[in-house]
């Protein structure tokens, strides 16, 4: 009798990996298939790549969203994966992923995420779009879609969602506070782009309240005092956000 199991697909969008990629990648035995799109690549990424058996796809994209939906249109399995370069899959998680597939009434299910910037293990704190603790990963092939968005797009998922699942998706945000301050930057100058190809870039005062009300939601309403320091520089990168994002779509050249 023919296997009946689902197949998995993980897919993942890398620009210029080389260094976290054989990590992320060596704990992804568990997919039948895995799919890497090289964005802008000019470091071994596709060579890395190729030597764990994935399939490639190879181009330049300026919107992450569409990035992400090009290598979603590859995937062949019965249900999708999505993992970044940054991130590993925990034993649990995987034995979990597997096990929440088969002959299963839900369309998509959430993974608990944990936060490490460089050593340190960041439970508290994360939100308001600079970081999450849970996301929905895992789900049947052409349920989601992402929108074109340059940064934290924003996606539409069909189907009912099942629980959380076992184990945990390990995220290595940053290595340091200085690589921190450097992906506010960066994050704040793609959302930029976006306000301005959008026409609706907001105002000072809207996003002047918005500073103190994400403060307080990561630092207070979603723990990251218990942090310390780090959860304090979380909160204020948070809020802090909206603000740059703003101030540069309206005054820095395109």
């Amino acid at each position: 009798m023919a296997d009946k199991s689902p197949r998995l697909s993980v897919v993942m969008c890398a620009h210029n990996e080389e260094e976290r990629l054989p990590s992320c990648l060596s704990h992804l035995t568990f997919a039948d298939e895995i799919i890497v799109l090289c964005d802008k690549c000019t470091d071994r990424t596709e060579e890395i790549a190729r030597e764990f058996g994935a399939k490639i796809i190879t181009g330049s994209w300026d919107i992450e969203g569409d990035r992400r939906n090009r290598v979603l249109q590859e995937a062949t399995g019965d249900w999708v994966f999505e993992v970044d370069a940054d991130e590993h899959v925990n034993e649990e998680l995987a034995k979990s992923i597997r096990k929440a597939i088969v002959d299963t009434e839900f369309d998509c299910f959430v993974v608990s995420v944990h936060n490490y910037i460089g050593k340190r293990l960041v439970r508290y704190g994360w939100g308001a779009s600079y970081g999450t603790s849970a996301v929905r990963r895992l789900f049947r092939a052409g349920r989601k879609t992402w929108r074109a968005e340059r940064v934290h797009p924003s996606f539409e998922l069909t189907g009912r969602t099942g629980p959380y699942l076992d184990g945990a998706l390990l995220h290595y945000v940053d290595r340091n506070i200085s690589d921190m301050v450097k992906r506010l930057n960066s994050y704040s100058s793609a959302r930029a782009a976006d306000l301005r190809a959008s026409g609706k870039i907001g105002s000072f005062a809207n996003n002047f309240r918005r500073i103190f009300s994400r403060f307080f939601r990561c630092f207070v309403s979603r723990k990251g005092y218990k942090e310390g320091g780090m959860g304090f520089l979380i909160a204020v990168f948070a809020a802090l956000f909206p603000m740059l994002s703003y101030l540069k779509a309206r005054y820095d050249d395109e």
